[in-house]
C-alpha cells in the first residue's frame, strides 16, 4: 500500500489531485476533451488525477507517471430531480486491472438517500485491504443536501464526518475547508490525511489561491479540485502555480506571479 500511496503523496506528504470524474453524473463540456486536460495538467505538474473507470482505461497514455484514483462510486444522473442514491459500482478488481493506484467513494452521515454510501466504504475497504489498494473517502455530513434550520458545514460536523470515514477504513480523505483556523480541529482529530476540494463555484485566481493557503496552513495536506481549473483559459499554468503552494510553500502573491508569467 505504501508504493501506491507514494504515487499519490510526494515526499514532503502532500498531493495535489486533479478531479475529473464529473461528467460521469452531469453535463462537463469543460472534459470534452480529456487527453488534452490530462496532459496540461501533467505539465503544470499534477500529483495525481481523480477520475473513472473509462477515462482511466481509454486515456493510460496520457497519464505518464502520475497517480490514479478510481471513482467506485456513482450511477447517479444530476438530470435525475430529486437525484437518485449512488451505489459501489466497481470493485477492487476492476480498479488494479486498469492500473488505478486507489480508489475513491462517498461517506455521507446524515443524508437521507446515501447514508448507505457508509456501508459500502466500510465494504470497499476492508476488500481493497486483500490488495493493499488505498481508499479514498468523500466525507460529508448530510451529503450535498441543505437542510433549514441546520448547518451541515460546523466544525464538529464535518470532524465527526472525516473521523468516521477513516474509521471506516478510508486511507485518506477528500472533504470540505470550512472554518478557517478551526479546520486544526478536523484535522486533529483524523488520523489520515485529508485533502480539500475544491468545489464547483467559479472562483477568481486569487480566491482559489487563498483559498488553499488557508487549508494548508491549518493542517490539509493538499487539495482535490477540477471544475476552477479546467475551465481556466491556461491550464497548464494555474497547476504550475497550485503546485508551488502546495509542495514548495508559496504565499499567494508568489501563486498569481507564477500564474501571470
Amino acid at each position: 500500500m505504501k508504493r501506491r500511496m507514494n504515487n499519490i503523496f510526494k515526499k514532503d506528504g502532500k498531493s495535489f489531485v486533479l478531479a475529473m470524474d464529473h461528467s460521469a453524473q452531469m453535463y462537463s463540456p469543460d472534459l470534452k476533451d480529456p487527453g488534452y486536460i490530462i496532459r496540461e495538467c501533467v505539465a503544470g505538474g499534477v500529483d495525481a488525477f481523480l477520475t473513472t473507470y473509462g477515462i482511466i482505461k481509454n486515456y493510460q497514455k496520457d497519464f505518464g507517471n502520475a497517480g490514479i484514483i478510481m471513482r467506485a462510486d456513482g450511477g447517479g444522473t444530476m438530470i435525475r430531480k430529486p437525484a437518485n442514491p449512488l451505489d459501489l459500482l466497481y470493485s477492487p478488481e476492476d480498479a488494479i486491472r486498469v492500473g488505478a493506484d486507489a480508489v475513491l467513494c462517498m461517506g455521507l452521515p446524515g443524508s437521507q438517500t446515501n447514508e448507505h454510501s457508509l456501508k459500502y466504504l466500510a465494504k470497499l475497504a476492508a476488500d481493497c485491504e486483500k490488495y493493499q489498494l488505498p481508499v479514498c473517502s468523500e466525507a460529508l455530513p448530510y451529503g450535498f443536501e441543505r437542510l433549514e434550520g441546520i448547518d451541515t458545514r460546523t466544525i464538529d460536523l464535518m470532524s465527526f464526518a472525516c473521523r468516521q470515514s477513516a474509521d471506516l477504513g478510508a486511507d485518506f480523505i477528500k472533504s470540505e475547508y470550512v472554518g478557517g483556523e478551526g479546520f486544526k480541529k478536523i484535522v486533529e482529530n483524523c488520523y489520515v490525511p485529508i485533502l480539500v476540494l475544491g468545489g464547483g463555484k467559479a472562483k477568481e485566481e486569487r480566491e482559489i489561491f487563498e483559498n488553499i493557503r488557508g487549508a494548508l496552513d491549518n493542517g490539509a495536506k493538499g487539495v482535490i479540485m477540477g471544475r476552477n481549473i479546467v475551465r481556466h483559459e491556461n491550464v497548464a499554468q494555474i497547476c504550475t502555480a497550485i503546485t508551488a503552494l502546495i509542495h514548495e510553500d508559496v504565499t499567494v502573491d508568489e501563486a498569481m506571479e507564477i500564474l501571470n508569467k
